[in-house]
């Protein structure tokens, strides 16, 4: 009882000192010293604690917070309404998030990449999600096209950057074609795509049939890229397709127009299947060779870089909305993510985690954070490289890659 007594007894006294200190006309006016302890006694977070931004960035709501500037910003979509199977998707960015807590910028350093990404020349930032309507999808377009443009215009940290970049969590995988919109304005020209999927996602509207057709009902997870070439968002020249890798997907009817019409459309295709024969090193070669400039000393094209995990196999990603057995491994996958380093990524996204069809162990959203970890490494590393740098920060370049 005289325990208990005596612990009473310090809460109360602490909670007296806390009242003078902090009561009305008596605040206590911090030193720039005294913040910089505070921050240095709890400003720590281990990998299991924290609120649960992605890798424990700093997280600021970009879209009401205009003054805050950054060169990569993670931006969530929790949008699932234009899925044409399993929905879910929505809770995608939260899953994500918390799946990257064991990265840290402490523990950061990526032995491929001899780099840092949270400790580098780039400012990286959580910055929340775009509140897009589960009501209406064509309020939903609208908003994440009015989001990322927004977002994509911002002001950098860095001069190394005119404008920011954006990796994008989803949702689902519609999400694109709002992207890509906002990156035709800002760049002023069309892209090209580089799309990891088990499937087309070119498919005419119209091969969804419907007894009670509509405009809306075009814009899915399925057709957004048959929109975007449509649009002119993507480079249309016979010397610029854009590329699909990781295909097994099925096709409609009982011939091969799905593939004719994804021709036509100016896109390369490479199946899951291909990496057998090619090899990861096969896979790598061939995209690349497919980005390459026309002519030696050319520019190279901006590039979107869309990862729909379901290019991995169900049994290492089985929560997604449309699982399809035959898929790559997770660690093919990372290695022909950082097998294409080089190319110029103006944006990217990982969708279609969809956390209630996968595994206690998470094994999906975890793939889906290595995914994210692995193109800001990329991103990073492209723009040491830009500087007249090879290595990371304090290392002086030259340092070990393994690619």
């Amino acid at each position: 009882m005289r325990t208990v007594v005596l612990l009473s007894t310090v809460v109360v006294a602490a909670v007296g000192v806390s009242a003078c200190q902090g009561g009305h006309g008596h605040e206590k006016e911090w030193t720039a010293e005294e913040v910089k302890e505070l921050e240095r006694k709890w400003g720590f977070e281990y990998a299991f604690s924290g609120i649960g931004s992605f890798a424990h960035l700093k997280h600021v709501k970009c879209l009401t917070t205009p003054s805050e500037r950054f060169d990569i910003g993670i931006i969530g979509v929790p949008f699932d309404t234009a899925t044409t199977y399993r929905p879910g998707a929505r809770f995608g960015p939260r899953a994500i998030r918390q799946a990257s807590s064991r990265q840290t910028s402490f523990r950061g350093f990526n032995p491929r990449a001899n780099i840092n990404p949270y400790q580098n020349w780039a400012t990286i930032l959580d910055c929340g999600d775009i509140p897009v309507t589960p009501m209406d999808n064509a309020v939903a377009l609208a908003q994440m096209t009015v989001a990322f443009v927004e977002l994509g215009q911002r002001g950098t940290v860095s001069p190394l950057l005119q404008k920011p970049k954006l990796i994008t969590l989803g949702g689902d995988h519609s999400l694109a074609l709002p992207a890509l919109r906002a990156l035709r304005k800002i760049h002023g020209r069309p892209l090209r795509v580089l799309h990891f999927d088990a499937h087309l996602d070119t498919w005419h509207p119209d091969k969804y049939p419907s007894a009670w057709p509509s405009d809306q009902a075009h814009f899915n997870h399925g057709s957004m890229f048959w929109l975007a070439g449509n649009e002119g968002l993507l480079a249309n020249a016979s010397a610029a397709p854009s590329v699909h890798a990781g295909l097994r997907t099925r096709l409609s009817g009982d011939d091969w127009d799905d593939f004719d019409d994804d021709t036509r459309q100016n896109w390369v295709r490479l199946s899951a299947d291909d990496i057998d024969d090619m090899g990861t090193s096969g896979i790598i070669k061939t995209i690349l060779d497919s980005f390459a400039p026309a002519a030696e000393g050319d520019p190279q094209d901006p590039v979107y870089l869309s990862v729909d995990i379901d290019v991995l196999d169900p049994a290492f990603a089985p929560g997604t909305g449309t699982p399809e057995p035959g898929g790559w491994t997770t660690r093919e996958l990372i290695r022909i993510l950082r097998g294409i380093e080089s190319l110029n990524l103006v944006g990217a996204d990982v969708v279609e985690v969809a956390p209630a069809y996968q595994g206690a162990g998470e094994e999906t959203a975890l793939a889906g954070a290595q995914v994210v970890y692995e193109i800001l490494s990329s991103m990073v590393k492209k723009g040491m490289h830009e500087m007249g740098k090879t290595g990371g920060a304090g290392s002086g370049g030259g340092g070990h890659d393994e690619l």
